[in-house]
């Protein structure tokens, strides 16, 4: 029997890759013998190569015209035992569905956001798990597989390593938490003058240095954070995707909303201590149950991205996550 093909569809972000891994992983060792073709956006390749669960990568972003053209041709020339689209979204499900593969798994209309999209999948399926890895390992199922999720290990790259251990040298800084202020929108978002706050308080009381990580457009943030460690000292790190890797990965604990560092942390078995508001932790939260969640018992699940902290993240004082900070680390230690 020839080994079986299978196009998986996760076009980003990097949380949500990461998400995605440990169902992947469960259809890898399922078929162990199996062309995995892995589609997604130019962006996340170094992410998904970091897994080692797909047989080839092809990237593709929707937004060019030229390279999903591209990307249907190639997916016409070839033959395909099934199509899964972890991701839900139009542009997500359009490409197998142009890309003429005649098994098309996704969610359905219970779990997808975007109205309509599962009329392009011939198998949707009703998931009854309530986290998001769960359900991306009931789509896995769907092709028989014997197994929903299976193990991960993300590497890094030696440049990576090197890099990052170059900097923390000549910052003189040895054991450290990394602080992710930012969240791509400020809902979700604690405010930085208390991560300036929880900064001072890891290092007079712990004696831990800390980092802040930051990505484009948020020197802003970190400039606030910074202005609010009073005479603690945190060093400001913007890197890229195998840095950050490298740095989650050597962390003593991770402290963040919900965001792709804190997920990719998490992935690591870092220590992490995640700060919940407006997105549900049960559905999007670290998925290992050592992790330390925090949520105000007042927070009311939206998703709406608005330009302000959710009235629920101004609920989680300082000391309330420094003392989640020293059970993580001490249940570590």
């Amino acid at each position: 029997m020839a080994d079986k093909r299978f196009l998986v569809v996760r076009l980003g972000s990097l949380g949500d890759i990461v998400h995605t891994f440990p169902a992947v992983a469960g259809l890898r060792e399922s078929f162990p013998g199996a062309e995995i073709i892995w589609l997604t956006h130019p962006r996340w390749v170094e992410l998904v190569a970091s897994s080692r669960l797909a047989t080839h990568i092809w990237p593709v972003n929707s937004r060019d015209l030229s390279s999903v053209r591209s990307t249907i041709r190639k997916l016409r020339s070839a033959c395909w035992d099934a199509a899964i689209d972890y991701q839900g979204l139009w542009k997500s499900a359009m490409l197998p569905f142009v890309g003429g593969i005649k098994k098309r798994i996704g969610f359905s209309s219970a779990t997808i956001r975007e109205y309509g999209v599962p009329v392009l999948y011939t198998d949707r399926v009703q998931t009854r798990s309530t986290h998001i890895v769960d359900q991306n390992g009931e789509l896995t199922l769907r092709v028989d597989a014997s197994k929903p999720l299976g193990q991960v290990v993300l590497h890094v790259s030696e440049a990576g390593e090197q890099e990052v251990q170059a900097n923390l040298t000549a910052a003189r800084i040895e054991r450290y938490v990394v602080l992710s202020p930012g969240g791509g929108w400020l809902a979700k978002c604690w405010p930085p003058d208390r991560f300036g706050g929880l900064c001072q308080r890891i290092t007079n009381e712990l004696g831990l240095s800390c980092v802040i990580n930051y990505g484009p457009g948020e020197e802003g943030l970190v400039a606030s954070v910074q202005t609010s460690t009073g005479e603690s000292s945190a060093l400001a790190y913007n890197t890229g995707l195998a840095q950050l890797m490298a740095l989650l990965r050597r962390a003593a604990c991770v402290v963040a909303g919900d965001t792709g560092p804190l997920h990719l942390a998490a992935a690591f078995g870092t220590p992490t201590v995640a700060l919940f508001g407006p997105t549900d932790p049960a559905r999007n939260g670290p998925y290992s149950s050592h992790d330390i969640v925090l949520r105000s018992p007042h927070a009311t699940t939206t998703y709406k991205r608005g330009d302000s902290p959710d009235a629920s993240m101004l609920q989680l004082s300082v000391e309330e996550v420094f003392s989640a900070l020293q059970r993580r680390i001490g249940a570590n230690s």
